[in-house]
């Protein structure tokens, strides 16, 4: 059993295709991976420069799509210069930079997913304590606190995962350095506290989605009650659009990965796992710009500086 220590770099097996259908690939992941730049990009630049957007709602915002930025580039740039080299191999220091990056943005963007619930239903159950209760220095702290759990769990994740050994076998089954087929192929006898941190994980999960669903069981009645329907419908266009991202991202995550932890994947499970690393960063900006009346306002102030300029 050879140490970890002796392994410089593991095979990414990707997707088994023919090599004009592997140009197609990373041609399609290139124009998804400049799209989700480009769209979170516009949203960060807006809501810092737009005094407007100094919300907590947007803060928020702005940091979502750092993160997405930041899961989506750890892993799509190293796949399309796999697919364009027809090289599979990773070193093992990139390995281990996806397998923190990953699992520290998706961590830290379900913790912040559930922040935003709680933010809009101050705003909505409690529009009077509003600003007492989601003054700066509370959403400064939610983001903080998003950051350092994502940050414990995934320095956690990344340095129980590379503690194993891993023999002769470093094909991973994946596009990118997945901790579960990292788990696959592991001849180390000793995987039950990475088994038992990921199974915490799971319960951390479960436990933001229960939190969101609880918020927005109380924002739904208190919408209800509403008499306007101009103020029902404002209330709405502020709603949705978090909970269409908190769907996407929870919906992806659990086709990516509500399977046997050990169990190998299959070109099915290559696809949701491509679904979920790449369709929330790109399809978030979307959500929150095209159907947002202030980002929209925001884009066109940033585009007639420019243009005076």
């Amino acid at each position: 059993m050879n140490n970890m220590s002796m392994v410089t770099e593991f095979i990414l097996m990707g997707f088994a295709i023919p090599w004009k259908l592997q140009i197609l690939q990373a041609g399609i992941f290139l124009v998804i991976y400049l799209a989700a730049l480009m769209g979170n990009g516009l949203i960060i630049t807006i809501t810092s420069l737009d005094p407007g957007l100094h919300t907590p709602m947007y803060f928020f915002i702005r940091n979502l799509s750092l993160f997405d930025i930041c899961l989506i580039s750890a892993v799509v740039p190293k796949t399309i210069v796999n697919a364009l080299t027809h090289s599979n191999y990773i070193s093992f220091l990139g390995c281990v930079t996806q397998v923190f990056l990953v699992a520290f943005s998706a961590a830290t963007e379900l913790f912040l997913l559930t922040m935003m619930s709680i933010d809009r239903y101050v705003a909505i159950c409690h529009p009077l304590h509003y600003e007492v209760i989601m003054n700066r220095g509370t959403y400064v702290q939610m983001i903080f606190f998003s950051c350092l759990s994502g940050g414990l769990l995934s320095t956690s994740h990344t340095a129980l995962t590379f503690t194993l050994s891993y023999c002769d076998l470093i094909e991973i089954q994946q596009f990118f350095c997945d901790i579960s087929q990292l788990l696959a192929i592991s001849c180390s006898e000793h995987i039950t506290a990475e088994i038992v941190l990921i199974l915490i994980n799971a319960v951390l999960d479960f436990c933001c989605f229960i939190c969101i669903i609880i918020s927005y069981t109380y924002i739904f009645s208190t919408v209800r009650k509403i008499p306007s329907t101009e103020g029902q419908s404002k209330a709405y266009s502020t709603c949705i659009p978090h909970l269409s991202v908190v769907v996407l991202f929870l919906s992806t995550a659990l086709a990516a990965y509500l399977k046997p932890i050990l169990a190998s994947a299959s070109f099915t499970d290559l696809i949701l796992s491509a679904f979920y690393i790449m369709l929330p960063p790109s399809l978030n900006p979307i959500i929150y710009g095209l159907r947002n009346k202030a980002m929209k306002l925001g884009l066109e102030k940033l585009t007639k500086n420019l243009l005076s300029k």
